[in-house]
């Protein structure tokens, strides 16, 4: 029997058929599983790829069967073979397990590949899991600093003979060194640098709820804060839950936008969930910058309920000529009027917990174009943005108010030397809004998913312009994940130094900490 089943092996992969019929019933398990487990994202190697194989069998079985006696009769070694010290029942079994072997060959192939992929799932799993875990560490040892920190509380003005005492910001700086700075990965502090929408994160063409997807996606990617659009509310409890839940599944604190002005152009008051205002150029032919305050306290009231924190608005740009970009988001023309109302409506939303973001530097009163559509540009003289535009903007500063100002994609030749968009120009960013008028905020590029920026510059090339520019957060970039790789990329090649992202996340976590501080 022993040489029955040796001869037969043998004979099979003497010549072809023992290669083709395991080569065939390999390519028909490689079809499904690419197919099914693949292209489909199904999970259950077995139910979806081997036992929907098994037709193939109805094939494999009598090609590789028919010729064990047939082969015989062919070669005339059936009557050598019938006469030979082996008994029938030996024969027949020698044979049979032959063909078992023959059989075995390729499952043992698919037994191998199920091994393999069991062993990647869970080696995936495991590296997801520990960084989920690595994050809540985080997030606990944060916890454990501030517990343990004596209550910070705004320095005294009275005469200290001992060594003075670390400043409020400097004291939150020290947390968040310790608890952030030292030790988020390099992934996650690139993640933290952008505000982008949940569906470029998820997926979807529409969020209207934060599930698992949302959590496989911000664990994945726990980006520094989340854009809501009138596309994403449906009702009051829809959009409260989907808050909260997405609250809940970021290892993190998350900036929870929304661009809302309380006017008919805001997407929660036109939803009815929040109680409509004037519009800003409404408000300021008023003339009484007390409206600003109480259309912030109203607007700033119903975005806390709901669950934002972050408001991209007010507009502190200037209507300099007629059917300018800024419309009627703008208070007015003159400076020193606009700034008041700017403050007051500022005012109003950071007393309701909400963060304002006040745009959009340098001010795009003075051009018609919008960059939605495409480039906008500006004649506009820097002499003439000195005394006007930056007087707004410096008003807001030297307030003590502003934490966060967004930039715009308009071209300004007369500050830049050329159509460089605002947000990728160092000279607007850093020389001016940093330097010059000394802003110590949060500054927020202009949305990378306008035309004036997706028309001309891929959206890695236009996240690390930004940066390099001194913007600390990517807003919106047309495509995140090759937004967030490029920068990650230029983080790791050198051309952003990671003490520069550090830097921005300092600034950014000293909104999201602010209430660490007790003034």
């Amino acid at each position: 029997m022993i040489a029955i089943f040796k001869r037969e092996v043998r004979s099979s992969f003497h010549g072809m058929i023992g290669y083709v019929l395991t080569a065939f019933m390999l390519a028909a398990t490689a079809i499904y599983f690419i197919a099914l487990n693949l292209g489909y994202g199904l999970t259950d190697f077995g139910y979806y790829t081997l036992y929907r194989t098994v037709f193939v069998l109805l094939l494999y079985i009598p090609v590789l069967t028919m010729r064990c006696f047939a082969e015989e009769r062919r070669t005339r070694t059936d009557q050598l073979l019938l006469t030979s010290p082996v008994s029938v029942w030996g024969i027949v079994l020698g044979k049979f397990l032959a063909l078992c072997v023959i059989f075995a060959l390729p499952c043992l192939v698919d037994a191998v590949m199920i091994l393999v992929l069991a062993a990647g799932i869970a080696f995936a799993v495991s590296k997801i899991t520990g960084m989920s875990h690595n994050r809540q560490e985080q997030q606990n040892k944060l916890d454990d600093i501030i517990a343990s920190e004596e209550t910070i509380t705004a320095p005294t003005t009275e005469p200290v003979e001992t060594v003075p005492e670390l400043t409020n910001e400097q004291k939150l700086d020290k947390i968040i060194d310790e608890a952030i700075i030292q030790n988020l990965p390099l992934e996650d502090k690139v993640a933290g640098l952008f505000i982008t929408t949940p569906e470029s994160i998820t997926g979807v063409s529409a969020a209207v709820q934060a599930g698992d997807g949302t959590k496989d996606a911000l664990s994945k990617y726990p980006v520094g804060g989340i854009v809501y659009a009138a596309k994403n509310i449906q009702s009051a409890d829809q959009l409260k839950q989907m808050i909260d839940n997405t609250k809940l599944y970021t290892s993190y604190p998350l900036f929870i936008a929304i661009d809302g002005e309380g006017s008919g152009t805001d997407a929660v008051a036109a939803a009815g969930l929040g109680t409509k205002t004037d519009s800003p150029e409404t408000i300021g032919a008023s003339g009484d910058a007390n409206n600003a305050y109480t259309a912030g306290t109203t607007v700033g009231s119903y975005l806390a309920e709901l669950g934002f924190n972050l408001d991209f608005a007010p507009a502190a740009d200037l209507k300099v000529v007629d059917g300018n970009a800024a419309g009627s988001s703008s208070y007015g023309t003159d400076a020193a009027t606009v700034a008041s109302f700017v403050t007051g409506m500022q005012t109003g939303l950071q007393e309701q917990k909400v963060t304002a973001a006040i745009g959009h530097f340098p001010g795009i009163g003075s051009t018609t174009q919008s960059t939605k559509n495409g480039m906008a540009s500006t004649d506009r003289s820097a002499e003439d943005f000195r005394a006007n535009e930056f007087a707004v903007f410096q008003s807001c500063i030297d307030s003590g108010e502003t934490k966060m100002i967004t930039v715009s994609n308009m071209a300004a030749p007369s500050l830049t030397g050329d159509n460089t968009p605002c947000s990728f120009s160092s000279a607007v960013v850093t020389d001016i809004l940093r330097n010059e008028l000394n802003f110590r905020g949060v500054i927020v590029s202009g949305a990378m998913n306008q035309a004036a920026i997706t028309n001309y510059y891929g959206a890695d090339e236009a996240a690390v312009l930004a940066l390099r520019a001194g913007c600390d957060m990517i807003y919106a970039p047309e495509n995140f994940e090759t937004a967030y790789n490029g920068v990650l990329e230029a983080v790791q090649n050198g051309t952003i130094s990671e003490e520069r992202v550090n830097d921005s996340l300092r600034r950014i976590y000293r909104i999201k900490y602010a209430d660490k501080i007790e003034q």
